[in-house]
């Protein structure tokens, strides 16, 4: 059982380390002064997903709140998420770009829409009911964000690092996210519909209630991933769905060719009017998924 007075304390004297307030603390995590209060009274404690933001905000590893862990281990640098000064712009010899750096910030409301040369980093920073639609961020950095309630519709994201991040309800509806990369990422109640996920990965994962009808889904690599309340609709080519976890999950009006599935149970996957080709339909028969709903392609 965790000892909520240990992790308290230990939550108060990483925050006072770094010289920030429970307000401020509060404001980056996206929850009330109170919450952090009731933390650091041993009142409560965090949930597993805050936990990590938590860490990476202090400054901390996450073995630094067990009660074998010695505070007086922490390491006196800057916590990486503290909010850093933007970067100098280029001189113009060797990009015209500017060398902007977002990271660490808190974004609430802010409209990027139509902006270009918005590829920089974002990473440890907040997002919070933002409009980047139809923006070009080609080779973004997220690491470590909470993002809530954004809108990337239309936006360029290819080659994109979403990595540690907390999507919750945003709108990626006809985003390019070619050859993006999704890692140890909580992606909940987001719409990818008409997205273009082509050479995509999304690697130690968790997608729920989240949308992909007529998302482009081609060479599209989902490893080690969990899906709920999920519904995919359209067609997958060469796709992989390796060791994932499947819960309440559906496939309407779905082709898939040469897709792979491998690993855990596939008994949750539920098909409606589906086709496969026969690799694929092997596939399935294999993880004893229910094949009721599937036809085969003619070749």
């Amino acid at each position: 059982m965790m000892d909520t007075k240990l992790i308290g304390n230990k939550i108060a004297e990483a925050r006072k380390r770094i010289k920030i307030s429970q307000a401020e603390l509060a404001q980056r995590l996206f929850i009330s002064p109170q919450a952090v209060g009731k933390w650091e009274r041993g009142e409560s404690i965090p949930d597993i997903f805050t936990f990590n933001r938590l860490a990476e905000i202090l400054g901390v590893d996450l073995n630094y709140f067990s009660d074998t862990f010695s505070s007086g281990a922490i390491e006196s640098a800057e916590a990486p998420s503290a909010a850093r000064q933007p970067a100098a712009p280029l001189t113009g010899k060797e990009d015209n770009k500017p060398g902007w750096d977002m990271s660490g910030g808190n974004w609430v409301d802010a409209d990027f829409s139509g902006l270009k040369n918005l590829h920089e980093k974002f990473a440890y920073a907040n997002m919070r009911n933002c409009k980047f639609i139809g923006a070009e961020m080609s080779g973004l950095l997220l690491k470590s964000n909470m993002i809530d309630g954004c809108d990337f519709s239309g936006s360029d994201m290819n080659g994109s690092q979403i990595q540690h991040a907390h999507l919750t309800g945003n709108g990626f509806t006809n985003c390019s996210l070619q050859a993006a990369a999704f890692s140890d990422t909580h992606i909940k109640g987001c719409n990818f519909s008409g997205a273009d996920l082509t050479g995509a990965i999304f690697r130690s994962c968790a997608l729920q209630k989240s949308v992909m009808e007529e998302a482009v889904l081609n060479r599209t690599a989902f490893n080690n991933t969990s899906f709920a309340d999920l519904i995919f609709q359209g067609r997958l080519e060469d796709c992989s769905f390796d060791n994932c976890g499947f819960s309440r999950v559906t496939f309407r009006n779905t082709i898939l060719v040469n897709t792979f599935f491998k690993g855990r149970s596939l008994k949750q996957i539920t098909f409606i009017d589906c086709q496969t080709d026969r690799m694929t339909y092997e596939f399935l028969k294999n993880g004893k998924a229910n094949l009721n709903g599937i036809t085969l392609l003619t070749t």
